[in-house]
C-alpha cells in the first residue's frame, strides 16, 4: 500500500473512522441476533389466543433501537454533535494554555 503522499494524521483518523464504522456495524449485528432471540422466546411464550403486540414486548427493541440511532449518529454524521474543527480547537487550546502555564513557571 502505498501511503507516501498522506502524512501519518490523516491515515490515523482514517483508521479510527474505520474502526469505528466496524464497531456499529458489530454493535447492528448483536442488536439484530439479540432481538430475534428475544421475539422467539415471547411467541414461545405466549398463551394460546394473545397477541404479540404487547408493550412489553418491544421495551429492549424501542430503547435498545434509539442507542442504535444515536451510534449511527455519531459514527456516520461526526460533526453531528462533535466535529473534528472542534477537535483541532480544543487541542490548539489545551496546547496553548500548557504553553502559558509553563511560561509562568
Amino acid at each position: 500500500m502505498d501511503t507516501k503522499p498522506f502524512n501519518n494524521e490523516r491515515i490515523e483518523r482514517a483508521r479510527k473512522q474505520v474502526k469505528r464504522i466496524k464497531s456499529f456495524y458489530t454493535h447492528l449485528l448483536i442488536y439484530v441476533v439479540v432481538n430475534l432471540i428475544f421475539v422467539f422466546i415471547n411467541i414461545q411464550n405466549l398463551d394460546p389466543g394473545e397477541s404479540y403486540f404487547q408493550w412489553r414486548n418491544f421495551i429492549t427493541f424501542g430503547t435498545w433501537g434509539i442507542v442504535i440511532i444515536i451510534h449511527a449518529l455519531s459514527v456516520f454524521l461526526p460533526h453531528f454533535v462533535f466535529g473534528s474543527e472542534w477537535e483541532e480547537r480544543k487541542i490548539k487550546k489545551f496546547m496553548e494554555k500548557e504553553e502559558k502555564h509553563q511560561q509562568w513557571d
